[in-house]
């Protein structure tokens, strides 16, 4: 073989190899292959010319395929999609949804279909500037969007660092992005007097009842559907375990719920944007979360011991705590018992 000929040469990121062949009768022939970043390409001619142009055009129709596959075309094809949108549902479907939360997953799923997936389409995945990404998240900032913006940014930087990782980009367009800046708006306490008013303006409707297991227990609002009334307690999932098992969260039932809770046996809490709604009708300048904030509130000026309020919120306790905390019920409902305002 001559010293001058050339055993690969580069395309896409990677190599392509050159082998040379010959037959029985001495005639010769060159084959070029390419099994990189979801590529398996073969192509052969007699010069190394026609073989290059063979592989060139068996690359183009495979990069046309690969831009336009739909997530499950990928999966069962074996093939990692290059463009954006394709490669985006190909990460939720294959990797997002397996460390998060099934709701979680649904509702970013969702934001990413109504934001993100309109703006870039199918755009290939290494042709996305980082100054397109900024355009992109400054159009919210500019609408006073900063969450949207924020929960934006982390979906897209989920999805452009799998691209890394599959090799598809070289860098992560959103490593020079810059941030977004905001101050985070966090619950609003309601007053005695507030609490005092959307009880009795809800007086004689399901929703006194509804407004007041919120208000005396700090559930979160994701967390209405499922609570339930277990003896001397109110049981709910705790939305925020995020290792994908069902994690249970009990609020002891306090003196002033107990008056709310008479002959009931089982909870029937409507929609959240039906009580938000309501809410906003008698307390305008409130919002659903701030119950929970009220509650939290109340829980300390009533001297619940730290650990029995994490424990009624949800919160995690850390990885020692998770794992060796477990207090009787008679604890939890001594403690249950302070709560009085």
């Amino acid at each position: 073989m001559p010293k001058t000929f050339k055993r690969e040469f580069r395309i896409r990121g990677g190599y392509a190899h050159i082998r040379k062949r010959s037959d029985d009768r001495y005639n010769e022939s060159y084959e070029i292959r390419y099994r990189k970043n979801g590529y398996n390409i073969s192509a052969s001619g007699r010069t190394i010319e026609i073989a290059k142009a063979n592989f060139l055009e068996k690359l183009k129709v495979a990069e046309s395929q690969k831009a336009v596959l739909t997530a499950e075309q990928a999966k069962a094809s074996n093939v990692v999609p290059s463009s954006f949108s394709a490669f985006a549902e190909y990460y939720f479907e294959n990797f997002y949804k397996r460390k998060v939360s099934s709701g979680t997953y649904q509702r970013n799923l969702a934001r990413y279909k109504k934001h993100i997936k309109p703006y870039f389409g199918e755009t290939k995945l290494n042709k996305i500037l980082p100054l397109t990404c900024q355009t992109f998240i400054d159009g919210f900032i500019l609408c006073k969007k900063y969450k949207t913006a924020t929960e934006i940014r982390s979906l897209l930087n989920g999805i452009f660092d799998m691209a890394k990782r599959h090799g598809l980009i070289k860098q992560n367009p959103l490593d020079i992005v810059l941030n977004v800046q905001y101050e985070k708006e966090h619950g609003k306490r309601l007053t005695k007097p507030e609490i005092e008013k959307l009880l009795s303006e809800t007086a004689g409707t399901p929703f006194q009842k509804m407004f007041a297991v919120v208000l005396y227990t700090g559930l979160r609002p994701n967390e209405y559907k499922t609570a339930r009334i277990d003896g001397n307690f109110i049981v709910s999932v705790n939305s925020k375990q995020k290792d994908r098992k069902v994690h249970y969260k009990k609020i002891p039932i306090a003196p002033q719920l107990k008056d709310y809770l008479n002959g009931v046996s089982s909870l029937h809490i409507y929609s959240t944007k039906s009580m938000t709604t309501r809410l906003k009708k008698i307390l305008p300048n409130h919002k659903l979360y701030d119950l929970r904030t009220t509650f939290y509130s109340n829980c300390h000026e009533c001297n619940i011991v730290e650990i029995a309020i994490k424990l009624f919120m949800g919160h995690s306790l850390g990885a020692l705590g998770d794992s060796y905390t477990d207090l009787s019920d008679d604890f939890l409902i001594k403690e249950g018992q302070k709560f009085k305002f």
